[in-house]
């Protein structure tokens, strides 16, 4: 199987190319600017894409964006963060969508954002958006794939939760503070957290290429969201520290501004991954425990 990934250097893309060669499917990156052998370029910002050479994939996989928490949310900072998804997705999709031999699955990005704050309220591919800049971005994301969709290709768009893994991300940035015993929970610690292990995102993924019944909105998370105050407790027996102190929210605020600290670590999200469940997924990771030691093993 050929298949063409943006974002093929993140975290997730890395990942999702070693799996893919080790199972010998072709795995082929598309990148910015100059591009090693083997690889295609693109240009979101100009609109510029090899169309030629997508043709006869028989998937793409679309995870390119700017990172939502390295920095405060100026307006120049949104702008980016959401243009990075909209122009990148809308380019793709309807590139893919002029193709004479279009790849028969479409995997686009998304995340759990979509839901918007929403206490402990149980949420599904079939729940509604919420509100905040987050779900906006989300929306608008999930929206660019509409001429892929249009023209026949099966698009999914993929809700990804926190993801769990030693590398990078969120688990990486708590790793330190939580070593030095200044790991604590967040606000109430009542707020629900999705979180997915990294081998279960890049199976997620694997699994949407694979099966056709997966179709639209795809819910990357693992089967047992957990509140922040149990994310933090079972983190700090994991790597063996106290965690009775709470994170000052005041500091982070500072740092990162308060409508960054609310959207991302005060809001509750209690994502389920129905979809997944229903096609066959089996889950190499469901409970946040074996996540962690997987991940920092």
């Amino acid at each position: 199987m050929k298949v063409l990934v943006t974002g093929a250097t993140g975290l997730i893309g890395t990942a999702l190319c070693d799996a893919l060669r080790e199972r010998d499917d072709l795995a082929i990156a598309i990148t910015r600017g100059r591009h090693g052998p083997g690889e295609l370029s693109w240009d979101p910002e100009r609109g510029e894409l090899e169309a030629d050479r997508l043709e006869g994939a028989d998937a793409i996989v679309h995870l390119a964006g700017e990172s939502i928490g390295n920095a405060r949310w100026t307006p120049e900072t949104k702008r980016r963060i959401l243009e990075s998804r909209t122009k990148g997705t809308t380019l793709l999709a309807k590139t893919v969508a002029s193709l004479v031999d279009p790849p028969r699955v479409l995997v686009s990005g998304s995340a759990i954002g979509y839901y918007g704050d929403r206490g402990d309220d149980v949420l599904t591919e079939e729940s509604v958006p919420g509100g905040g800049f987050l779900s906006d971005v989300a929306v608008r994301w999930e929206e660019s794939v509409a001429a892929a969709d249009q023209a026949g290709i099966r698009t999914v768009r993929v809700r990804t939760a926190i993801v769990l893994a030693r590398e990078g991300g969120a688990l990486a940035r708590l790793l330190l503070p939580f070593k030095l015993g200044l790991g604590g929970r967040i606000g109430s610690g009542r707020q629900w957290m999705s979180w997915i292990a990294l081998e279960d995102e890049v199976g997620a993924i694997l699994h949407a290429i694979d099966h056709e019944d997966v179709i639209g909105a795809m819910n990357a998370t693992a089967p047992n969201p957990v509140t922040n105050r149990d994310f933090t407790e079972t983190l700090g027996h994991v790597l063996n520290r106290p965690t009775k102190v709470p994170t000052p929210l005041t500091a982070l605020k500072l740092r990162y501004g308060d409508e960054l600290v609310r959207e991302l670590l005060c809001s509750s999200q209690r994502v389920e991954p129905h979809v997944l469940h229903e096609t066959g997924y089996t889950f190499r990771h469901p409970r946040l425990a074996d996540a962690l030691h997987a991940a920092l093993a």
